[in-house]
């Protein structure tokens, strides 16, 4: 068994699904707002989109939204070390990839995929990466995953593509509350509350959760506390009003790797973000000005080995990023679609130590202040009922980094009813962050932006038979990367990697009955310059069965080539990964829920040196009034 048998079977179903006789009329019309800001039909947009809605996100019952991501979409990668809690600093993961461009690197630990909560952006202002155990299933309505630069719309750290997490909104007329509770294996217990209202012009969502685990390894046990509120009001019925705020508290612990094993490696780690927003949409114009608040604060001990002295101060942190962002589309003329828009971001990190014994702070190592101003145009225009072209055009500058020109353009084809050709050419781009201009001894003030351009053509078809597929090929050459790099007798970030990579995606769905549908994806990345944590190959093949008050799923993923460590000394794992779920509704309030991962045994790892958990189990129940 290996990749080929899951490349082979999604062409197959990709050539089957050509043969059937097209429909006439869209079955299914997706809607989303990520590339373009305002809701559109995916059939319009010249990038590749994938949206996963939220009985997708809930069906295993997973507390934490990149799992799900992860088998979903094709070429996309989360590394993990446990069964529970991703973690940050020595030995921390939650690091996301696509097509080889990660949302944090060994090498400078910066951030090219940007995560986004209702468009704004999400990461940590001192480091620049996203923070994985902030991105919960209980806030999100659905999560769209643009895998294409979007750096027009949404400036640097969207150089590889971006995660949209949509938040909840109730459905209209509506009083709705859940409560879950799960255990499991290592001591896992995983709770969940939430409550959803909508009543005339009002409508709130309010959730929390508590997620704990000792782990599979002594001494890597795992806390967490999260909780999200959002208000919202229809001022109209053009316009509204909502705000919204999520924190996450979370505690980690680390035994180091297997091979440099490590004593007292603790995290306590704070996270939050806030935001308020005024929207207007009428019938040929729509908009949004919002403020957001994204902050953090870290006390961290690195640890120490077992005969090795104690650490005696605390790697203490906080960092802010403030960002106002404004747009407006309308609908000049027949078949048009326009958008203008404005951000500002306010990033702010410090870092210094605290003395453990005492707690008396010592002098900064870094406070800096950066600032980043940007305008933006999208221009769409359907020429025919076939043909649709779209170009767009940012101008950034960054108080450090300097001016950034961000071009973008693309074109769909619509030659059968429900099937689109695109083609896309891209820019990314990502700022440097203050600690690798301002911190340690690798700092560099004088960095530059990374840059790079994708060029892709995809084709996606859904037929009258209810398959759905499609497949898509891509080239990225990129430069200015930033490296960690030996100068002299020590290290110093510099502008001196590049990239060029190249590959394809696949995926398809079946609906082979109104109860059982099958599903499936496949990616194969070629590296000129090997990166750690985005694997060759990926493939994906589930299964899922609904009836009466049975539901199941089964997934089977395989994982070819993951590199665990570059360069003279390279590694790689290749793994197949079995899981699966049920659900049994066994009144109208209550629900039973099981699921099973690694259900093969598999001994592997994602980070090196961290074995991951072999067979692990959870199982629960679910109220629903």
């Amino acid at each position: 068994m290996n990749k080929t048998f899951l490349l082979l079977a999604l062409a197959a179903a990709a050539s089957t699904s050509m043969k059937a006789e097209t429909a006439d009329t869209l079955s299914l019309q997706e809607v989303v707002v990520t590339g373009t800001r305002s809701t559109t039909d995916l059939r319009h947009l010249p990038m590749t989109v994938t949206v996963l809605d939220r009985p997708t996100l809930t069906a295993d019952h997973q507390p934490s939204l990149l799992p799900t991501v992860m088998r979903e979409v094709p070429g996309l990668f989360v590394t993990s070390r446990s069964m529970m809690g991703y973690g940050v600093s020595g030995g921390g993961s939650g690091a996301i990839s696509m097509r080889g461009i990660s949302s944090g690197t060994p090498e400078s630990g910066a951030g090219q995929i940007m995560i986004l909560i209702d468009g704004h952006p999400h990461y940590q202002g001192l480091f620049g990466h996203t923070i994985a155990d902030s991105y919960h299933t209980l806030m999100a309505e659905r999560v769209e995953v643009l895998r294409s630069p979007a750096s027009v719309l949404y400036g640097s750290n969207a150089m590889g593509g971006v995660l949209n997490i949509v938040t909840r909104k109730p459905a209209t007329n509506s009083v709705e509350t859940c409560v879950t509770v799960g255990a499991g294996s290592y001591g896992t217990v995983q709770t969940e509350a939430a409550n959803q209202l909508h009543i005339g012009r009002f409508s709130s969502t309010v959730a929390a959760q508590y997620n704990r685990t000792d782990n599979h390894r002594p001494s890597m046990g795992f806390e967490q506390f999260g909780g999200y509120a959002k208000l919202g009001y229809d001022i109209g019925d053009h316009w509204n009003a909502w705000a919204d705020i999520d924190l996450n508290r979370f505690s980690a612990s680390y035994p180091g790797s297997t091979t440099a094993q490590l004593l007292d490696a603790d995290q306590w780690i704070t996270r939050g973000i806030a935001s308020v927003a005024v929207a207007n949409d009428y019938k040929r114009s729509n908009g949004s000005l919002s403020l957001y608040y994204t902050f953090g604060n870290h006390k961290i001990n690195d640890g120490h080995a077992p005969n090795a002295a104690p650490k005696v101060n605390y790697f203490r942190s906080e960092d802010a990023l403030m960002g106002v962002t404004w747009y407006q589309s309308a609908q000049l003329f027949e078949g048009n679609r326009t958008t203008v828009g404005f951000d500002y971001q306010h990033i702010y990190g410090r870092a210094w130590n605290q003395v453990m014994a005492t707690g008396n702070d010592l002098p900064d190592m870094v406070n800096e202040r950066e600032n980043e101003v940007a305008g933006y145009v999208d221009f769409r225009q359907e020429l025919t009922s076939w043909l649709t072209i779209d170009a767009g055009v940012r101008l950034d500058h960054h108080s450090q980094a300097g001016t950034e020109w961000v071009p973008q353009g693309g074109i769909v084809v619509r030659p059968i009813g429900n099937g689109e050709l695109k083609a896309t050419v891209s820019k990314g781009f990502r700022n440097p962050t203050i600690r690798e201009m301002y911190l340690f001894g690798t700092k560099n003030a004088d960095l530059k932006a990374e840059r790079l351009m994708n060029y892709e053509l995809a084709w996606s078809h859904r037929t009258s038979v209810g398959i759905q597929y499609g497949v898509n090929v891509y080239y990225i050459k990129g430069s200015n990367v930033i490296m960690n790099m030996p100068v002299g007798t020590g290290r110093r970030f510099l502008n001196s990697g590049d990239i060029e990579n190249y590959g394809c995606e696949l995926s398809a769905k079946y609906a082979v009955s109104p109860h059982f549908d099958l599903k499936a994806n496949a990616s194969y990345l070629h590296m000129k310059n090997k990166v750690i944590a985005a694997p060759e190959g990926m493939a994906y093949i589930g299964a899922h069965y609904h009836q009466g008050k049975w539901m199941a799923s089964l997934g089977l993923q395989r994982i070819q080539n993951l590199y665990t460590a570059v360069g003279n000394k390279e590694e790689k794992e290749s793994v197949w990964l079995l899981n699966a779920s049920a659900n049994y509704a066994a009144t109208r309030l209550l629900s039973l829920w099981v699921r099973g991962e690694n259900l093969l045994a598999q001994r592997y790892e994602i980070n090196q040196g961290y074995p991951m958990p072999r067979a692990t189990f959870m199982g629960g129940v679910s109220l629903n009034f």
